[in-house]
């Protein structure tokens, strides 16, 4: 096939220019996935050896997509790219080096859960306020540094560091980095943050590791550099330092990931390191319609940091851009519900041609009530991952520990599921018995009576030779025979099978599906190593991008905007457009962090083809109270020739542009208003007063799908929580002593409620 053919000139030039450092900023919509994976394919043309290409990118879908478009040019050839995502490539090179950096080849790598709970039995051993000293603050301070590749021993010894802790009233933060980093090395495993840290301390105390990887890896290409950390960009600087064949495609227009760490100085200052740089731009649209590019244009012109380019379409003009102001979040999901199940019947769409994008999960509620009363069928996005439901985890930890017993995590998880004599009191043992013998929980847990005095050694003894036998089968055995074989054997199946409940059956379906994926790898061809090990690997490094099934054509897309970008949708609902929602009311401190929020209003309305909605409302109810609404800065940006605002009234009218003016300088007013800083403790939404509040009927709550309780030690004041029955809520209040804490929850509608979590069966939203 004649690839090259239906390439435009910039896309072209982007794609034969393989020499040297390059830059390829990519507009949205233009055709940016064609031309990085022709671009690889013409590498493999000219004759280099496609082991010596390495492509990373952020989702794993992303890498599977452009591989098979690439072998569609080169065939069978493309399996031989290293292609992914830069956590798996690097927990593949990992898995090969671990020694020459101390650990074992079969570490495991601990998600966002195991990590926080290794945090949470770090306070608890060290008597600290779990409140000062937030798990997930916690975390996410850990993860922080390690992206800046600040190591415990930096972090502790760092005086401007430690200055801001204390300042902070934090002081045990670097000595909870310290434990936690040794925890973590014990137990043989690897959090997400780790396996780039690690990548970068392998190739910076090892050069002739970073000479070998630097010689195998002649031609370095990035997607989504925008999106890249320092320690991604330290990585890849590192291996492209010999050959300098590197290529970073990106729009600094999209990068909306600065809460992960992302920095949009990689790309923007990207000529810096390599001053030879060649830069193409792609600037054609082929996705939307000319109006919706130039709203998008003039959205991000009044962003002052970014690259300079110039984003066209030769689309058709297209509908102008509606914008809807309703007088309640509920009356704005009823308005975006009604539109729906109109354009569908009108324009003969189906439902996967709608996406309705928003800037908090919460937000998610009106539009659910809306759509359900309508019958319209919907899905969510961005919800509980499958690995991430209890039984699946459980499960999962068998595996772990087959593989590597010292995990402690997994220890804890399953020492005593299903149930076996062996709580929490002797976990507790265990714990100690290691910490004073400096030796890992497994080799307690090997010796009992060595360690532990008392009748429980018997039962250790039985666990420990339980996990022996997986070990032992799983030499044997293929990835699903073995796994089949701890299931069973475990008792988890059992467990599962004579739980006759909804939520029961629901489980042992979901451990079935688990093991029918399983089946489906281990009968896989294009790959050589099907084992359990590898299996395991591969969904440890999934990360919250990898939707198997992005579009279902029997439901409208409910999403956040993170959760949409890569996406597109003929027909897009951007709700909730008002100041302290979008932007958010965290994003006015800074140039920095507004102009993130304009980035993420461009991201939305890119994603649309063929027709975008705007909608806010001037009221919503925010912890139980009615609040006024201020419609955002955004709307107020844009030209005002590209839109027809609509206000919802009774009768309903529409006002277009020629009227829209006198909409337009109110809001121009506002926006003046809004940049001034409020007073200390000054609400920008006030409370509306002298009228009276609408009747609040309760209504039966349908549960998130996949809705799984979480553990009574998970909540902490101010958590947003889903109750089975009573919806969506606040935690004010938590008093007692696990495990009978009782908590004071406000749900919308129905006021405070008290609540022993033991029994609660409540979800953390956040």
């Amino acid at each position: 096939m004649d690839y090259l053919a239906g390439l435009n000139p910039q896309q072209r030039a982007a794609v034969e220019n393989t020499q040297g450092p390059a830059m390829i900023v990519a507009g949205a919509g233009s055709g940016k996935t064609r031309v990085i994976t022709y671009r690889v394919a013409h590498l493999i043309e000219k004759g280099v050896d496609a082991f010596n290409i390495l492509v990373l990118t952020f989702t794993n879908k992303a890498s599977k997509d452009m591989r098979e478009r690439i072998s569609k040019v080169v065939g069978t050839e493309a399996k031989n790219l290293w292609m992914g995502t830069f956590h798996s490539v690097f927990a593949k090179i990992l898995r090969v080096e671990a020694e020459k950096i101390g650990y074992p080849s079969n570490f495991t790598i601990y998600d966002t859960d195991d990590s926080k709970s290794l945090i949470r039995a770090i306070l608890r051993e060290m008597q600290l306020d779990d409140k000062l000293y937030n798990a997930n603050f916690v975390y996410n301070r850990i993860s922080s540094a390690k992206n800046n590749l600040v190591s415990h021993v930096e972090y502790i010894n760092s005086a401007e560091i430690q200055a801001e802790d204390v300042s902070n009233k934090r002081p045990m933060l670097g000595a909870i980095y310290e434990t936690y980093t040794k925890r973590c090395f014990k137990a043989g495993a690897m959090d997400f943050d780790d396996l780039l840290f690690k990548t970068n301390v392998l190739l910076k105390n090892n050069p002739d590791v970073l000479n070998k990887y630097q010689q195998k890896f002649k031609y370095l290409m990035v997607d989504e550099y925008q999106d890249t950390n320092f320690s991604q960009y330290t990585i890849v600087k590192k291996l492209a330092a010999a050959y300098q064949n590197i290529c970073v495609v990106g729009d600094d227009a999209q990068s909306i990931y600065g809460f992960r760490g992302a920095n949009i100085q990689n790309i923007l200052n990207f000529e810096k390191d390599y001053p030879d740089l060649k830069v193409y731009k792609l600037e054609q649209n082929y996705r939307s319609t000319q109006n919706i590019v130039e709203v998008a244009n003039s959205i991000i012109a009044n962003n002052k940091n970014q690259l300079e380019k110039n984003v066209f379409s030769d689309n058709e003009s297209g509908d102008r851009i509606k914008v809807s102001r309703a007088f309640t979040d509920n009356e704005e999901g009823k308005i975006v519900a009604e539109s729906i199940m109109q354009d569908r019947t009108s324009n003969g769409l189906s439902y996967s041609d709608f996406a309705i994008l928003y800037r908090t999960n919460a937000q998610s509620r009106a539009m659910e009530e809306a759509l359900r009363k309508l019958n319209v069928p919907y899905k969510i996005y961005g919800g509980l991952s499958f690995y991430q439901r209890k039984e699946i985890k459980d499960l999962i930890a068998y595996f772990r520990l087959t593989f590597n017993p010292s995990d402690e995590e997994a220890i804890k998880r399953v020492i005593n599921y299903p149930r076996r004599g062996l709580g929490d009191t002797t976990v507790d043992k265990i714990i100690v018995a290691a910490d004073q013998h400096d030796i890992t929980m497994w080799e307690v847990i090997c010796d009992p009576q060595k360690y532990i005095a008392g009748r429980i050694a018997n039962q250790l003894n039985d666990f420990s030779m339980l996990i022996k036998s997986f070990a032992a089968e799983s030499k044997k055995l293929d990835a699903y025979e073995t796994a089949l074989y701890i299931a069973q054997h475990s008792g988890i199946l059992k467990e599962l099978h004579i739980d006759e409940s909804v939520e029961g059956r629901s489980r042992y379906e979901n451990i079935q599906e688990l093991l029918n994926g399983i089946k489906e790898f281990a009968e896989r061809e294009d790959i050589e190593d099907r084992s359990l090990a590898i299996f395991m690997q591969d969904i440890a490094l999934l990360t919250n991008d990898d939707r198997a099934d992005e579009k279902d054509k029997e439901t409208v897309s409910l999403m956040t905007i993170h959760s949409a970008k890569g996406l597109e949708f003929k027909n897009v609902y951007v709700v909730g457009l008002e100041e302290n929602l979008f932007p958010s009311q965290m994003s006015l401190n800074s140039r920095t962090d507004l102009e993130e929020e304009r980035r993420l209003f461009y991201v939305a309305i890119t994603r649309a083809e063929k027709k975008l909605t705007l909608t806010y409302a001037t009221s919503r109810y925010r912890w139980g109270t009615l609040t006024n609404c201020e419609p955002s800065r955004f709307i107020s940006e844009i030209n005002a020739k590209y839109l027809e605002l609509e206000v919802v009234k009774a009768p309903k009218t529409s006002i277009d542009s020629d009227s829209f003016d006198g909409e337009r300088r109110s809001w121009s007013q506002q926006r003046d208003s809004f940049s001034k800083p409020k007073p200390a403790g000054q609400s920008s939404g006030s409370t509306i007063a002298n009228r009276p509040k609408p009747t609040v009927l309760p209504t039966a709550h349908i549960p998130t799908p996949g809705f799984t309780p979480d553990a009574a030690a998970s909540f902490q004041n101010g958590m947003e929580v889903e109750h089975e029955k009573f919806g969506f809520g606040k935690i004010v209040n938590l008093e007692g002593n696990l495990p009978d804490v009782k908590a004071t929850v406000f749900f919308q509608g129905l006021g405070n409620k008290q609540l022993l979590l033991k029994f609660a069966k409540l979800r953390i939203v956040k």
